[in-house]
């Protein structure tokens, strides 16, 4: 099957990110007090679409879309769970990295929306480390190569048996003519600090490096002989569950299927809404307040579990964006809308303020941050609408944060219609994008008096006029102007090309520091998607086309 017959494919079924255990063909689950162990097992006759084999432990999205719900499985379902102990079922290979025939017959949108989601699928990993106390093991049990070691990569602890034979390896470079695209480069030198000539070694050999070498060149932890490997990564998995403060004797909450109905140019949740305008290639995502008396105590939330506001609505969220990312390609622009009453999401922010160091409402904030972080990654233009009936308010303004620009309506005849936002103690570090800042701070460059007179407003609704004077939104056009110039922009926006907004876009948003997650993000996936359609690569005589084929690779020698 060749590049557009897999890419029709794709494009004819859709990608649902919906699964649970019961249907995993790719990963097991297994519990024993504070450890769990999630192991590899790759059904290779269960690819997500047809025409390759996961052998070798190799994997596509569906393994990941396996994985990212494995891991929320482990946070809400399992509290008790501290480490997680990542490994392999089969004999003498942990995981050979993505499956390169998969690649090599996938179009180029659908090769960057997999890396992008394999990417925030491992650093979610991170994200539950540094906030949620789950700590992660990787055992590497066998050849780990490629998206395998990244994966490995992506835990805390990497402990490799000494066999003699296993080894780790990210052969991209010299094997592929890619780069490794879920990170690989980037945490070997900003997190393992692997000294730059031997991760330049290391990145250009297809062999691969094992053993105490390994070890020596900060590639891995430790190195444990086959007799004992086992029994050495339960002590340390133990060891650094002893580090946790997740609870021990807590019940965790079920999540249930996600329900949503699909039509030709809507999806519509309990919370969020969809809605597809294709000659415009523009979707209204409309997130709705929560309605009717909120939990309040932990009791009450623990109640609620899985259909409490903020976490059935995250869900839900997250489903919308990943659907959309991979299924509606040409829709470029996204407008964001809530609707509901202001009042009862700051309720639900006191809960959250009031409760956070709860593990339910931890992994509830977690689960915001993630999600909230998912939109600043899309390759959309994103604008926020706030107009009557709206309630973008503390965590909901978290969305017109954001986008790329925000319209606010003023209503000057109409007093009592005129729309207003407010901030909430949520808008001050409860969800910090990839630079480790609140949207606020990257908003005005962490400059004290902008935000200290935004700070001073916690709680207070603030009308066009003032939320414009505050530099919280970009624009206040009248009910005169407003129809008007909200076409005119989505109009212009939709006339420019799609390539140069990605690019302008994501420089935007992500300015000020920079972090290992702004590298992944920005530098290294702007390399990976330019070296995804060089001919060295993906031409007829690629690199990444001949794989496999017994054919050497022809590359066009002019460095540029």
């Amino acid at each position: 099957m060749n590049a557009p017959d897999i890419q029709a494919t794709h494009a004819a079924t859709g990608v649902d990110y919906r699964t649970d255990p019961s249907r995993y063909r790719h990963l097991s689950l297994a519990f024993d007090g504070p450890v769990a162990t999630l192991a590899l097992n790759i059904d290779e006759d269960a690819g997500l679409r047809p025409g390759y084999k996961l052998k070798l432990n190799s994997y596509d999205l569906g393994v990941d879309i396996e994985l990212h719900d494995a891991l929320n499985r482990i946070r809400f379902e399992h509290p008790e769970v501290r480490c997680v102990v990542v490994t392999s079922l089969r004999d003498r290979i942990f995981c050979s990295g993505a499956n390169i025939f998969m690649l090599g017959m996938s179009s180029h949108a659908w090769k960057v929306n997999f890396c992008k989601f394999t990417n925030e699928t491992r650093n979610g990993i991170e994200d539950s480390s540094a906030h949620s106390g789950l700590k992660f093991l990787a055992a590497v049990n066998g050849a780990c190569a490629g998206g395998g070691y990244e994966l490995a990569l992506a835990c805390d602890e990497i402990w490799l048996v000494d066999d003699r034979s296993s080894s780790v390896s990210l052969p991209e470079v010299p094997l592929l003519g890619v780069l490794p695209g879920t990170g690989g480069l980037t945490r070997v030198t900003d997190k393992r600090k692997v000294r730059h000539d031997l991760a330049d070694m290391f990145c250009t050999t297809t062999e691969g490096v094992r053993g105490q070498r390994a070890k020596d060149w900060r590639l891995v932890d430790e190195i444990a002989k086959p007799a004992v490997f086992a029994e050495k990564v339960r002590e340390r998995a133990l060891q650094l569950a002893a580090q946790s403060d997740r609870p021990a004797g807590a019940t965790g909450v079920a999540l249930p299927a996600l329900e949503r109905t699909e039509e030709a140019d809507a999806l519509r949740y309990a919370h969020v809404t969809v809605e597809i305008d294709r000659a415009k290639r523009l979707a209204t995502f409309t997130v709705k307040a929560p309605q009717g008396a909120q939990p309040q105590g932990i009791a009450a939330i623990l109640a609620a579990g899985a259909a409490w506001w903020p976490l059935a609505m995250a869900r839900e969220l997250d489903d919308a964006i990943l659907t959309m990312r991979s299924n509606e390609l040409e829709i470029g622009t996204w407008l964001l809308k809530t609707e509901g009453d202001t009042a009862a999401v700051l309720v639900v922010d006191a809960e959250l303020a009031a409760h956070r160091d709860h593990w339910l409402v931890r992994e509830t904030i977690g689960m915001l941050r993630r999600t909230l972080s998912r939109l600043d990654v899309s390759a959309r233009s994103l604008f926020a609408l706030i107009e009557p009936g709206s309630c973008f308010a503390g965590t909901l303004l978290e969305l017109a944060l954001a986008c790329d620009r925000s319209y606010h309506a003023a209503l000057p005849d109409e007093p009592e219609r005129e729309p207003a936002i407010a901030v909430s103690d949520a808008n001050f570090g409860f969800y910090p994008m990839a630079t480790g800042q609140s949207r606020l701070q990257r908003r005005f460059y962490e400059e004290d008096e902008p935000i200290a007179a935004v700070r001073a407003r916690i709680g207070r609704p603030l009308k066009a006029g003032e939320a414009l004077a505050l530099g919280l939104v970009t624009a206040a056009p009248d009910d005169i102007d407003w129809a008007d110039e909200v076409r005119i922009a989505l109009e212009e926006r939709a006339a420019m090309s799609p390539d140069a907004l990605t690019g302008m876009e994501a420089n935007l948003r992500f300015n000020g520091k920079e972090t290992m997650f702004t590298r992944i993000f920005g530098r290294l996936t702007a390399w990976q998607n330019w070296i995804f359609q060089r001919p060295n690569a993906v031409g007829e005589k690629g690199a990444l086309k001949l794989y496999g084929k017994g054919e050497k690779a022809q590359f066009d020698m002019n460095r540029v």
